[in-house]
């Protein structure tokens, strides 16, 4: 069970760094569809917590340095800080509730304080320019189709993949 979470975790990070560039590619703004979100939490839901945290901590950074998507400043430790929060969150939830939008939801929420704190440290070090409140909820209405997409795209693959987990036996 282990290796397929490991290569599962690959596959998923894999997707948060193809993603991004993707809708880049097409111009398609990251800030405002938010695709790198959608692998991270989709593998916090199959993933669990911890697995979950990793691929969000790690794919922003993995993209960062391989893309420059997100900016390793201020952009990517910030984005890590939401994103493990999204993976630990959806992933813990879902664990305990088995409600696939209490879990979504409730890891939107806590991802943006986990980006504020996030945007808190990094305005402490390596960007004092940052101000955490105007990063989290100035970007807030920019970031509506992406939550959007999120609220409506990530239950059906969830509800898909749970009922049917064949399907991540060929993905591993």
């Amino acid at each position: 069970m282990k290796s397929k979470k490991i290569v599962l975790s690959g596959i998923f990070i894999a997707f948060g760094i193809i993603l991004p560039m993707v809708f880049h590619t097409v111009n398609m703004a990251g800030p405002i569809f938010l695709p790198m979100h959608i692998p991270v939490l989709i593998g916090g839901f199959l993933l669990g917590p911890i697995y979950g945290g990793l691929v969000g901590f790690i794919t922003p950074i993995l993209s960062g340095l391989m893309t420059g998507m997100p900016p390793i400043v201020p952009m990517m430790p910030i984005m890590a800080f939401e994103l493990c929060a999204y993976g630990i969150i959806t992933g813990f939830l879902f664990s305990k509730t088995k409600k696939i939008y209490i879990s979504l939801i409730g890891a939107m929420i806590g991802g943006r304080i986990f980006a504020m704190i996030g945007a808190f440290l990094v305005s402490l070090t390596i960007a004092p320019q940052v101000n955490p409140v105007m990063f989290v909820f100035g970007n807030l209405a920019q970031a509506i189709p992406g939550m959007l997409i999120q609220i409506v795209f990530i239950p059906v693959v969830v509800k898909f993949m749970t009922k049917n987990p064949e399907i991540s036996k060929v993905l591993v």
